[in-house]
């Protein structure tokens, strides 16, 4: 036995059980949780001997301290098919702790779970989070389901659309403090990533300010045929102008919502995807890390058959990794679609600009009333410079994740 393997396997009376930042390990149970393999490092962490491991219900390392929302919010994610990560402190045999970042996958008959040492900043808040959940439940009879709402509305509060982009954000962060602690080279996959959804967050902001936009200038052509009806007959060119000026501004409103803005959207999936893809290869990594792991560990591992194990994990990689495929390629049909939708826009653009031109030539004509009709031209140009810059940002956004997913 090394110094190393001394140093961990030497066990203080109190406190945090020896687990390193470059170790990982994981653990693989039935539909209940019923523990079915799980590695070397898994079984020295927790200080059980193989046979209280193997077959025992996975809350056997259950620490008090982690809520009982956390569980809620965690079982309830798994039940539904979709893969979570979250924090987790736990139990060793010998009352010591170890907290984990866990990534865990549905997998044939059950999950699988692979977890790393937190490190990051980000880790200091949770544990604060968490004392305040763990209180909550302890000294206001706080249910399970109750607690799990302190955390989504932290979610909420740190800018979060919900518990899942969340945990792609806190994987994302552990696997760079991790590296940064290993002193490694910083992850090109999950920079890109981050950069990519940081584009994609930016798209969505100009894309709700642009409906913003079109929304103001539904009072343009109203004004215009106020001014219409005191200034000429009916059929007049203001009129004809604020007709025109309306319909074309309502048709490219109307689009851009229907198309790009509606919940059922594809394009409202882009961010969705792109933090998927980012969570999927944090776990992915993870997961290959486990098979390093089992291939370096020589000690029996109970009666948990090791090559099946690691054609296991093989297979999940493979399967997580073609979802992350699916959705890049789903990203990347969007990026292009919107990218293309801009083009369109630019086109009738150019349709309004000719109608405010037309505009300036009546206010010239008709001096009574040119004042106002100049405020309205401006107004035209204000909002149309506006959403002209929006446009080239949407189009420009597109582009860089194009590039990025490439």
């Amino acid at each position: 036995m090394s110094f190393v393997d001394r140093r961990i396997e030497t066990r203080p009376s109190s406190g945090a059980a020896p687990f390193e930042l470059n170790e990982v390990f994981f653990s693989r149970t039935d539909d209940r949780g019923v523990i079915q393999a799980c590695n070397y490092v898994f079984q020295r962490v927790a200080h059980h001997s193989w046979e209280e491991i193997l077959g025992a219900p996975h809350k056997l390392i259950r620490h008090p301290d982690t809520p009982r929302g956390v569980f809620q919010l965690f079982w309830d994610i798994l039940k539904s098919g979709s893969t979570i990560g979250a924090y987790v402190k736990n139990k060793s045999k010998d009352n010591l702790h170890y907290w984990v970042f866990a990534a865990v996958v549905p997998c044939e008959g059950g999950y699988l779970s692979a977890r790393i040492k937190p490190s990051s900043a980000l880790f200091g808040e949770i544990q604060t989070l968490y004392a305040k959940m763990a209180k909550a439940e302890k000294e206001d009879g706080l249910s399970p389901t109750d607690s799990m709402k302190i955390m989504e509305d932290w979610v909420h509060e740190k800018g979060f659309d919900d518990y899942q982009h969340f945990a792609a954000h806190a994987l994302a962060e552990e696997l760079i403090a991790r590296d940064e602690g290993l002193g490694r080279k910083p992850d090109p996959e999950i920079s890109e990533l981050r950069n990519m959804l940081r584009n994609a967050e930016k798209l969505l902001d100009e894309t709700h300010g642009l409906v913003k936009d079109f929304e103001a200038m539904h009072t343009i052509p109203h004004n215009l045929r106020v001014i219409a009806s005191r200034i000429e007959p009916s059929g007049g060119p203001v009129t004809v102008l604020s007709q025109n000026y309306g319909a074309m501004s309502r048709e490219m409103s109307d689009w851009f919502e229907r198309n790009v803005m509606g919940e059922n959207t594809n394009f409202a999936t882009v961010k969705h995807s792109v933090n998927s893809s980012l969570f999927i290869a944090g776990m992915t990594r993870i997961l290959k890390e486990c098979d390093v792991q089992l291939q370096k560990e020589r000690r029996s591992l109970g009666n948990v058959d090791m090559e099946k194990e690691r054609a296991l994990l093989a297979d999940l990689v493979e399967e997580q990794a073609g979802f992350a495929n699916k959705g890049m390629a789903e990203v990347d049909i969007e990026a292009v679609r919107i990218i293309n939708a801009c083009q369109v826009m630019h086109r009738h653009f150019l349709g309004l600009s000719s109608t405010r031109v037309l505009c300036k030539i009546e206010s010239a004509r008709l001096p009574s009333s040119g004042e106002t009709l100049s405020d309205i031209i401006d107004q035209l140009g204000a909002f149309q410079e506006r959403i002209s810059e929006r446009l080239e940002h949407i189009a420009k956004l597109g582009e860089e994740i194009r590039s990025l997913e490439k």
